[in-house]
């Protein structure tokens, strides 16, 4: 049985109140049209604001419209479509795909991972509007817990971090992460735990922006209520049942109603000021201005409900046992140490006036990535503004995004000068870093040592054993064709192709690929010899269309006579 069935009262007391909401809709509508005398009067205008904030204030307001049609690049108008190119039960990935008509971009690709705390994705808006120009941004679309059926399973923290590991693995080692507020630390875990797998899809770069990080740093009001709390005051007061008919009926949730309860209760006065003001513009018929309040309200009172399981495992690790930065938290039983992110760059951003994510929370994150080198770390304060000036508002597209900008273009490729160095290091020592790079295979030379043992030799040029009738052996010959044992004279950038960063670009010469008119001329066997040859980045090329961008890259290259 639901211990606090205050959900089902909010349920009731809602529908209740609907015969009179629509009451006081009409009668807004009567005391604003034109073709009523009074309407242009004091009292009308009076009528009509006062039935208006009634509606406002009682109403269920529901998931918001992005509203990015378009976005202004080099002073032009650029068409956006936001579709969807990764999905679980309770998230989705948004692509905004910028429609150049003919032209060859390559931005920074961005994985802003926005925050699951009651309100929706849409907070960000502010956000993707400002890096959407010079940016390729995908975001995380969390859903409402209250419209997830129980069948479709718990979501936890643990649950949290695997799906941001899965995006990065969908998008690939040429991401930057972005990471608003709460995710900060989910995404400094998944970074982590990728650090230490030596996984090859870790990001460029990391931004976390007024994360809590470590919240025994300045501690805020919520900081200190969680800390004062234990995890079973949370269970018995704000975990309940959602009620029937919403398609999660008796899933445990936190009532997103409860979170904007909470946050508004913060600043109360502000919040009373704000609506007192609306009332006035309305009766004074300032639609400028009202327009402005109902605009930040309308998203602001828009929230979702949180699974009880990540609402409790988030404020326990984060807030009550500090786990992170005590080093203590695990994800799936294994250690998260952030002491292994060494290639990730990481770059913190805080607000002076921050009322809700303290100052040198956020800043926490480099004392505990202590092995990252010193030119691949950045703080930044951002003076005059509170919590979300620190991802919105005029500061922020001002000051605060292009500093983010810059770090994700002086991040934009791995440190290649350090890779010069060890390629040099080798020819002067010899035998004996031979002996020692012997026991550190590529990728794809481990996938060809696998499959000898198999008796099947698929390396660059070799030709296939036995008969056709083994599995269609021939074709397999045909697809091994297509890869190159060496460049045909100078190779390709291969970084020009969208979705290949600078470590993908040297897999596919260790894989046999060197040239644009390499992969234009690629057949559908070919491609799925391709993702055998990088397991790590299966069905990349054919998601990011690499045959189609190399076709247009070689349309005035001469493919050599040798070829083939």
């Amino acid at each position: 049985m639901d211990p606090v069935p205050y959900y089902h009262w909010f349920e009731l007391t809602h529908a209740a109140l609907s015969p009179y909401r629509a009451a006081a809709d009409v009668a807004r509508v009567y005391f604003k049209s034109p073709m009523n005398p009074l309407s242009s009067t004091p009292v009308g205008k009076t009528i009509a604001a006062s039935c208006e904030m009634f509606e406002r204030m009682t109403r269920r307001y529901g998931k918001p419209e992005w509203g990015l049609d378009t976005t202004m690049v080099d002073g032009e108008p650029v068409p956006v479509r936001i579709q969807s190119v990764w999905e679980r039960p309770f998230c989705r990935l948004l692509h905004f795909e910028r429609e150049f008509a003919d032209v060859e971009r390559r931005d920074p690709k961005v994985l802003l991972v926005a925050p699951m705390s009651g309100h929706y994705a849409t907070l960000l808006r502010g956000t993707v509007e400002t890096l959407l120009p010079n940016h390729d941004i995908y975001i995380t679309d969390w859903e409402d817990a209250r419209v997830v059926p129980l069948a479709a399973g718990t979501f936890d923290l643990d649950d949290y971090i695997d799906y941001v590991i899965e995006m990065l693995h969908a998008l690939g080692g040429d991401t930057h992460v972005i990471a608003v507020c709460q995710p900060s630390v989910p995404a400094f875990a998944a970074v982590s735990r990728m650090e230490a797998a030596n996984d090859p899809d870790v990001p460029l770069s990391m931004i976390l922006m007024g994360g809590p990080i470590d919240t025994r740093s300045n501690p805020t009001a919520v900081n200190k209520l969680a800390h004062d709390k234990d995890i079973g005051w949370f269970k018995r007061n704000v975990i309940t049942q959602v009620p029937f008919p919403h398609a999660g009926f008796m899933r445990q949730v936190y009532p997103g109603f409860l979170q904007v309860s909470g946050f508004m209760t913060m600043n109360l006065d502000r919040h009373v000021d704000a609506h007192r003001e609306l009332y006035m513009h309305m009766v004074r018929g300032d639609g400028d201005s009202a327009a402005k309040h109902k605009e930040f309200y309308d998203e602001y009172m828009a929230v979702m409900d949180l699974t009880a399981e990540f609402y409790l495992q988030t404020v326990e690790t984060v807030f009550i046992k500090h786990a992170l930065p005590l080093g203590t938290m695990t994800h799936r039983g294994i250690p998260v140490d952030p002491s292994k992110i060494r290639n990730v760059a990481l770059m913190t951003v805080e607000g002076e006036k921050d009322d809700i994510t303290g100052g040198g929370q956020t800043e926490a994150a480099h004392r505990l990535a202590s092995e990252l080198a010193a030119d691949k770390r950045q703080h930044y304060v951002q003076p005059g503004v509170g919590h979300y000036g620190v991802f919105n508002g005029s500061r922020f597209r001002k000051e605060i995004a292009p500093r983010i900008a810059a770090f994700m273009r002086a991040n934009e490729r791995r440190d290649e000068a350090a890779a010069t160095k060890s390629a040099a290091s080798k020819s002067v020592e010899g035998k004996s870093v031979e002996s020692k790079s012997a026991a550190i295979k590529s990728p794809s030379q481990q996938l060809i040592e696998t499959f000898g043992t198999k008796g099947i030799d698929i390396r660059p040029g070799a030709e296939p054993e036995g008969s056709a009738a083994e599995g269609g052996a021939a074709e397999a010959g045909a697809a091994r064709r297509a890869f190159l044992s060496a460049p045909q004279g100078t190779p390709d950038d291969l970084t020009r192709i969208s979705g290949v960063g600078p470590r993908l670009s040297q897999l596919l010469n260790e894989a046999g690929v060197w040239h644009f008119w390499q992969l234009a001329g690629f057949t559908d066997a070919e491609l799925k010899e391709l993702d055998a040859r990088l397991p790590h980045y299966k069905g990349r090329a054919a998601r990011d269309k690499w045959v189609a961008q190399a076709s247009r890259l070689a349309d005035k290259q001469t493919v050599p006579a040798a070829a083939g």
